[in-house]
């Protein structure tokens, strides 16, 4: 991604940022910092992307829309067929592996593939390869039932252009069309309606799970392998490949009615306007929306978007306006939510699908780094239907110049904190970081028949807090994606040093860091972060040990050998957080 600012640029950024605020700790202060040549080729890495990447990432998304259309055109029977042979494959590889001369598991997939920013070095080690690539079809959607049945590599552009004209939808539909089914439930997976159904692995009814020593086997959490349903999430395929997935479907309406609400003050009471935009204080659920968001683009300013379903005739009543925010020269919606701070409150209607994917165009805000003109109309409308650059494609042209560099001068994190302690959040990322905007989010957290690697606060059912059940914890997504505040400036910024400090904060408040993100964390206090009595119990009973990396060593920052990876596979480790006084 590319770092280009203009003067007005800078200035703009620092007086927003350096606003006096009574209560809120001042950003600490950095000295001005010498540039490189890597600062250059990342201030003119737009050339490379307009004449390189973007092309290309139009080509292929194409070709994944010619792949995704000849699939819809088969019978869901020859697709289960194709299916059942793609499994057959991968056990019978998975049967040709010799524990003692060939490394550890994992999948073909290049390492630059991956969506997520952390490096996946892993794969630099010796390892034994099975090829997933073929699992992308979407194997049944049963109304029914109100379940569908897909593949790992189905994405959600795919699914929601498959269910959306039936007026379905899957009940937690990710941002970004690239995200895959596999990496939401693996990994982890938000959207603005999992304050009502959860992270997107909480709205899976079953999976089909491919074990170490080459079993297919059906996890529900109700049957046999109900542990290992449980033990999936969070697990980043290190139990078994995931070869198939039932998620639940919910019944959804052309339209999504948006209201768009400014708020103004300082972090904490922005934190309340959007507890309270979704959470009502008298628990009435007729004032819960069915999706919710928030910005906060200033330490003193954000806006909190609610909505709801809405039918193609209300939308298109006389008075309503419809904004289809999925046209290319369309402003980008970040920024078009923002002028809510100017024009005050208003509602519009946006078309389901579009509203679903209405981050995807900019990556949120992150494509304003990446081409510091793609926000203004001129390229919006002459090229704008390029975009977005395939992420994949960013990693694959930066070298490791520019990715160390990333890694250095540039935040992307997720922080996954209980909804009363978001103001908290706020306040620790204006000091530490002073990266805007962010993105809220919130979700529940389930107090689940076990202690899964992530789980609410104990006991937390008795305080009676906002948002929270007798089942479940409200948590928030604090989204924080763009250069530091002080890069933009030209001072020194330490990102190593700011993302250790904000795993410790996560690790003091009971909150967590989803893995697709650069980690400091070693094997002590990932563990710390993390519970691992269930998934070390997965571990060794489906005989994932010596056959798949530990969820840690996939996650690790930094080159793996094979002997580091070995020996720590070799050993059973008691919980790190045991040895704690």
């Amino acid at each position: 991604m590319g770092l280009v600012q203009t003067c007005s640029q800078l200035a703009g950024v620092a007086a927003c940022m350096q606003s006096p605020m009574a209560d809120v700790h001042e950003p600490l202060v950095r000295r001005k910092s010498k540039k490189a040549l890597v600062d250059y080729l990342v201030q003119f890495r737009w050339i490379l992307v307009i004449f390189v990447v973007l092309p290309i990432s139009a080509l292929i998304y194409f070709n994944i829309y010619l792949g995704d259309m000849w699939s819809a055109m088969k019978s869901e029977k020859k697709r289960q067929k194709q299916h059942d042979e793609n499994v057959q494959k991968v056990v019978k590889r998975l049967k040709q592996r010799n524990p003692k001369k060939d490394g550890l598991v994992c999948t073909a997939r290049k390492p630059w593939i991956a969506v997520g920013m952390r490096n996946v070095d892993y794969k630099r080690a010796r390892h034994f390869e099975v090829d997933l690539s073929s699992f992308r079809n979407i194997l049944e959607i049963d109304k029914e039932r109100m379940v569908a049945k897909v593949e790992p590599l189905v994405n959600m552009g795919q699914i929601s252009r498959a269910t959306c004209p039936m007026n379905l939808a899957l009940a937690v539909v990710a941002e970004l069309d690239d995200l895959t089914v596999g990496g939401l439930i693996n990994g982890y997976g938000i959207e603005g309606s999992s304050h009502l159904y959860g992270l997107f692995s909480d709205t899976v009814v079953a999976m089909e799970v491919v074990l170490a020593d080459g079993r297919v086997v059906r996890a529900t959490k109700d049957n046999e392998y109900s542990d290992l349903f449980y033990g999936v999430p969070w697990s980043q395929g290190t139990l078994g490949f995931l070869v198939s997935a039932e998620i639940k479907l919910i019944p959804i309406k052309e339209y999504m009615k948006l209201t768009y609400i400014p708020v103004k003050g300082n972090l904490k009471e922005i934190a309340q306007a959007y507890a309270d935009s979704f959470a009502p204080r008298d628990g009435d659920p007729a004032k819960v929306p069915d999706f919710v968001e928030g910005m906060v683009y200033t330490e003193s300013e954000g806006v909190m978007m609610t909505g709801v379903y809405a039918s193609k005739e209300e939308a298109k009543k006389k008075g309503n306006k419809i904004n289809c925010v999925g046209w290319w020269f369309k402003p980008w919606f970040y920024q078009h939510a923002q002028t809510a701070l100017k024009r005050g409150e208003f509602v519009e209607y946006i078309p389901t699908r579009e509203y679903y994917h209405r981050h995807t165009r900019c990556l949120y805000w992150e494509g304003k780094l990446i081409l510091p003109f793609g926000d203004q109309f001129w390229f919006r409308f002459l090229l704008g239907w390029l975009m977005p650059p395939k992420v994949s494609l960013l990693k694959a042209t930066q070298g490791e110049a520019i990715r160390n560099y990333y890694h250095d001068k540039h935040v992307i994190q997720d922080m996954l904190v209980p909804l009363y302690k978001v103001g908290d959040a706020l306040e620790f990322v204006h000091r530490e970081m002073e990266v805007y905007p962010l993105w809220l989010c919130p979700h529940r957290l389930y107090k689940l028949p076990v202690k899964t690697m992530v789980y609410p606060e104990p006991g937390f059912e008795h305080q009676h807090r906002q948002g929270d059940t007798s089942y479940a914890q409200m948590f928030t997504d604090v989204g924080v994606y763009y250069a530091p505040a002080a890069v933009l400036r030209g001072e020194e910024f330490n990102g190593v040093e700011a993302v250790h400090r904000l795993e410790q904060w996560l690790i003091e408040n009971h909150s967590y860091q989803p893995q697709y993100a650069v980690s400091e964390l070693n094997e002590k206090d990932f563990w710390r972060m993390f519970d691992a009595s269930h998934y070390e119990h997965c571990r060794q009973k489906y005989g994932a040990v010596g056959t798949f990396m530990s969820v840690y060593y996939k996650s690790k920052k930094g080159r793996k050998t094979e002997k580091e990876v070995q020996e720590a596979e070799a050993a059973i480790l008691e919980p790190a957080y045991a040895d704690e006084a």
